[in-house]
């Protein structure tokens, strides 16, 4: 039986095997969150291509998968193609407004079966409800992307009006669809960005959830045994799209 001294002991040898934690500073908030924002995006305008092969390289080691199409036109058939693999049908997505355009008809004449979230504030309970229900049964949730983290592949969304977050947490397949407007270098940038949607009354900026999703749901349990897809979707695909989305 091992003493509590040498359980102890166990733990402070393996502690003593680590470095040191990195010294951490606070950020200084910038004095006007849409101009830091308009220079990053400035940045970005040079040096995207490197920002996205770094998120394509972060987002594929944390289990994502992902595409890269000329226009938005081109999605559907990615989600086709998706929904053909693992023999699904029915497909939730945000408001068209919110994706940039509207991928229905599209997805109808592929064999899908989509429905759209209504695009103002659901104020009856039984609607509420209905909506609820549909995207718990469906198999694939379609979303935007409001920011595609480079540094560690992880997408950012708002919810708001039209674009509910559990379209992207309760289908078993999830499908993002962003273009370089979404792209950030790294989490300090992404700060900025937080602080103009929230600080800087950025119009309809406002949601009561900001998801960071960073590839498809895992689950230990005490046995270290890795499940996907308990608390969230199993997989997560991101599509970049090269031309401005609704531009």
């Amino acid at each position: 039986m091992t003493t509590r001294a040498e359980f102890m002991g166990r733990i402070r040898a393996e502690m003593a095997k680590t470095r040191g934690l990195f010294p951490a500073t606070p950020t200084r908030r910038p004095e006007s969150p849409r101009a830091a924002a308009e220079a990053i995006r400035r940045q970005l305008a040079e040096r995207w291509p490197v920002a996205l092969e770094r998120f394509r390289r972060e987002f594929e080691q944390v289990g994502g998968v992902f595409y890269r199409v000329p226009t938005l036109a081109e999605v559907p058939e990615v989600v086709a193609a998706i929904a053909r693999d693992r023999s699904a049908r029915r497909l939730v997505s945000w408001h068209p407004e919110t994706l940039g355009g509207d991928l229905g008809p599209a997805l109808t004449a592929r064999g899908l079966s989509p429905v759209s979230m209504p695009p103002g504030e659901i104020a009856n309970e039984a609607e509420r409800g209905r909506l609820r229900q549909l995207i718990a049964a469906a198999e694939l949730g379609l979303t935007g992307v409001d920011l595609a983290i480079a540094e560690t592949g992880t997408l950012v969304l708002r919810s708001g009006a039209g674009r509910p977050p559990s379209t992207s947490l309760l289908p078993p397949y999830h499908v993002a669809v962003f273009d370089r407007v979404a792209l950030v270098e790294s989490l300090a940038q992404v700060g900025v960005f937080l602080e103009l949607w929230h600080a800087d009354g950025e119009a309809g900026a406002r949601g009561a959830a900001i998801s960071f999703i960073t590839g498809p749901s895992r689950t230990a349990d005490i046995e270290l045994t890795l499940t996907r897809g308990v608390h969230g979707p199993k997989e997560v695909h991101a599509i970049f799209v090269e031309h401005a989305i609704g531009g």
